[in-house]
């Protein structure tokens, strides 16, 4: 199923599957000391991936002549999700891989159930980079990742009485096969101390930062294979150690083995977990210290190589480099590079903001304000007190150049990095940026209108959109074997290559033999996830039931509550009428919500609670069932994206920047039911109309309702006692109460904080499209027709073609 570009590097990895077949056997004995056959099938695993992840390496050691231009793509998180399967399909390995191991005596399927999801990131933004990667990639170019190696991914969710429980995610418990350990590349990172000031004869005068704590950092490298094997790259992940050992042998004779370690173990919770709570101060230290490490040190070894490479050539250093931010987690990598390069390569001020800022490119992620990260003054001052210097003394200059251009007190107040005690990162971010992107076109018209609007007025010329885009070799081609397989046997491989040849099975929309093809790949394909949940959950699902799937982040804005009330109601309905049968339906749930977001847990709490009334209710023969998937991931993804036939992307307009899993699941033959937001715009736009089902306020009537004042949520529920009215109460009646007890928050939430997300809003225009869409859903080759067309309108959010608008416009390197 694989197509190769020319010059591709499978012949560099195993001649044939003997050859495969030697090398594999040699490492399990040179590693384990056993051979293949007395091997567990981990073990097996384990080898596996260290021989491909050796392989890679060699060809990424070759890839990129030194004149090449280099991106570094910074980033909190990189979901990567297993590798093992996708690098095999990449190099087109797979089939003879999987041979090889068959002659074995084992099974490929087997040896990749064994892999585990690298705890490296959370969600959207995680995922967006690890896609972004593979399409640097994929594009041939020198693109490198930047983030950091977490001891523990976030935590593995459970259910326990419905409420969501946070376990430990120990993943690099049995080890990670594709990472390297580069001690000769470790750095060091300096927290806290005084910045002293030095003067020589000459008057000339530097500065140095001495004393505090000192953190070695050091390197871990992920190789990243691009499609068709040509083209590897790195992901570069830092892991906190002590610079010196400071144990305190007293402490331990005495039995205080806790404080005879403490330094050790405060320098590792740097990199321990992924966003360690921030509501106390020691939180808040920790976060900003882990931030500040990944920065400092990913810029340290860039300028490292850069050197290497070009010497002292600093003035051309953005004609060789890329610094791209994705979000403000990396907003420091500006004032950091200035400071390497005024305090350790000798750079004047100016000339050093200058290559930082003709370098550096933002991406922002969010529509809400609150969402942008601020921090004290006092403490990031006091943790990073010469970075401080710099921010600053930037500032100072912002203001003085401002306050002689404009004379708005309004225009400081919004933009200035300083403001109100705290130190505000996005706009740090967007000061030291040639480039601002937002990630969907309605996403940057919100940024330019109204979030960063004064910044926009300032330098419009700045401001891009660059919607966001997933890998569709994961995520059609190696999630979906029975419909990736129809689709390369009605247009050939090339789509693999290149997404837009999707757009040839347009033809094949009124090809009733393909139609029921596709049919029975979805029906394959919700099996498979049917015996996943039942495995999970010990629930079982009718596949002939519609699939109806909201997997994603838990948070008020995307309102998983509205899905829960339109089930809720659907459920009422058919108790006061036995003549209402609406289309029998699995409802699927999966998501974490974060460990102090109390609403987000309550609503994961009230999905199972519902779910255990529902799924028990006789009277209501099986048409609805809720299942929810716990500990929500790239692997799991790559099982209920497949198998979807409703996707549901229902956040209040205006406020999801984007959203990628709309895309994943309309390449899999989705349907949209979703609101006029983020990147839904754009789907509805390619599709067409009759080929998704839009509801709902749009995010102008958004805004102007809330500029008005004139909502309240008791008007829309007093105007309908019987079905919202009704559903309101049962949060509280005992209805609902039998599993964990009722939901008092919610109420509040959506009556006494006036229902700030239009749940209520939206309800009715929302159930009734529902009903509209499963109406349509009898129609089977009419319903598989538009979902086709949704697969056949794909390509575009490819993140191929992503990388590529970022390639031309921002990174300015050609394909």
């Amino acid at each position: 199923m694989v197509i190769f570009r020319s010059g591709m590097a499978r012949d560099k990895i195993f001649k044939d599957t003997q050859d495969f077949k030697e090398q594999y056997r040699a490492l399990c004995v040179s590693v384990l000391g056993r051979e293949f056959d007395k091997c567990t099938d981990k073990e097996r695993y384990s080898m596996l991936a260290r021989l491909i992840a050796a392989k890679s390496r060699a060809i990424e050691a070759e890839c990129h002549p030194k004149e090449a231009k280099k991106v570094y793509y910074f980033s909190l998180e990189f979901l990567l999700g297993p590798l093992l399967d996708n690098y095999l399909l990449n190099y087109g390995l797979r089939d003879l891989v999987a041979d090889g191991i068959d002659e074995m005596g084992s099974s490929l399927d087997t040896l990749i159930k064994q892999e585990v999801d690298p705890g490296l990131g959370n969600g959207g933004l995680g995922r967006l980079a690890a896609c972004f990667l593979d399409s640097m990639a994929h594009e041939g170019m020198a693109g490198f990742g930047n983030g950091m190696r977490y001891r523990y991914g976030l935590f593995r969710q459970e259910i326990e009485d419905g409420r969501q429980v946070e376990c430990t995610d120990n993943w690099l418990e049995g080890g990670f096969p594709w990472e390297s350990r580069k001690d000769g590349s470790s750095v060091t990172v300096r927290f806290g101390g005084e910045v002293v000031r030095h003067q020589d004869e000459t008057g000339r005068f530097w500065f140095t930062q001495e004393g505090g704590e000192c953190v070695r950092a050091v390197p871990y490298d992920v190789p990243i294979v691009g499609y068709g094997g040509k083209t590897v790259n790195k992901l570069r992940l830092w892991s906190a150690e002590p610079c010196e050992e400071d144990f305190d042998l007293d402490a331990f004779n005495a039995g205080d083995y806790a404080r005879a370690n403490k330094f050790r173990s405060d320098v590792e919770a740097i990199s321990t977990i992924l966003y360690p709570n921030d509501a106390g101060e020691h939180g808040r230290i920790l976060r900003l210290k882990q931030e500040y490490l990944f920065v400092s040190a990913g810029l340290q070894s860039i300028l490292r190589t850069y050197e290497h490479e070009h010497g002292h050539d600093w003035d051309h250093f953005a004609d060789h480099v890329c610094i791209h931010t994705n979000d403000t987690h990396p907003a420091m990598c500006g004032p950091e590079l200035m400071r390497l390069l005024v305090d350790v390569y000798g750079l004047d001020f100016d000339q050093a903001f200058k290559i930082a800022s003709a370098s550096i490119s933002y991406t922002n992620h969010t529509v809400m304000p609150e969402a942008l990260e601020k921090w004290p003054i006092e403490t990031f001052r006091h943790l990073l007190p010469r970075l401080y210097m710099f921010i600053e003394e930037v500032d100072r200059r912002y203001r003085e150049n401002l306050m002689r251009e404009e004379v708005n007190a309004d225009l400081l107040a919004s933009t200035a990095i300083l403001w109100d005690g705290q130190v505000r990162m996005a706009n740090l971010s967007i000061i030291f940026s040639h480039s601002v992107n937002g990630v969907s076109d309605l996403h940057t018209s919100i940024l330019e209108q109204t979030v960063l609007r004064d910044f926009y007025r300032l330098r419009p010329q700045i401001f891009n959109n660059k919607t966001n885009g997933v890998c569709h070799r994961r995520f059609l081609a190696q999630a979906n074997p029975p419909y990736a397989k129809l689709i390369t046997d009605a247009i050939g491989t090339r789509w693999l290559d290149d997404a837009t040849e999707l757009e040839r099975l347009i033809p094949f929309e009124k090809d009733a033999g393909f139609l029921d093809a596709m049919e029975a790949a979805k029906k394959a394909d919700k099996e498979r996830l049917a015996a996943y949940i039942e495995e999970t959950t010990q629930l079982q699902v009718d596949t002939n039931t519609i699939f109806d799937v909201q997997v994603k982040r838990f948070h008020a804005y995307k309102r998983q509550l509205l899905n829960v009330f339109k089930i809720l109601d659907l459920y009422n309905r058919m108790l006061d009428d036995p003549t209402f049968k609406p289309a029998p339906t699995t409802f699927i749930f999966s998501g974490k919500a974060a460990q102090s977001y109390v609403l987000a847990k309550e609503v994961i709490r009230l999905i199972n609670s519902v779910a255990d009334v529902i799924n028990n209710d006789a009277r209501i023969e099986g048409r609805l069932k809720i299942a929810f998937v716990p500990n929500f991931a790239v692997s799991n993804a790559q099982l209920i994206y497949p198998a979807t036939e409703i996707s549901e992307q229902i956040s209040v307009a205006g406020a999801e920047a984007s959203g990628t899993s709309n895309m994943k699941l309309m390449m899999n033959a989705a349907l949209t039911l979703g609101t006029y937001d983020g990147s839904n715009v754009e789907i509805s736009q390619l599709v067409g109309e009759k080929n998704i089902k839009i509801f709902g306020l749009r995010a102008q009537e958004v805004e102007d309702l809330y500029a008005s004042g004139s909502y309240f949520a008791w008007n829309q529920v007093n105007s309908d006692p019987g079905r919202l009215g009704r559903i309101v109460s049962m949060l509280t009646d005992g209805s609902l109460a039998g599993l964990s007890g009722n939901f008092e928050s919610i109420r509040d939430y959506l009556m006494a904080g006036n229902d700030h997300d239009l749940v209520l809003k939206d309800f009715y225009s929302y159930v009734d499209a529902w009903e509209e869409l499963t109406a349509f859903y009898a129609d089977r080759h009419a319903w598989n027709a538009a979902a086709l067309h949704n697969t056949a309108k794909a390509g575009f959010f490819s993140s191929d073609r992503t990388i590529r608008e970022y390639m031309h416009d921002i990174w300015k390197i050609e394909s």
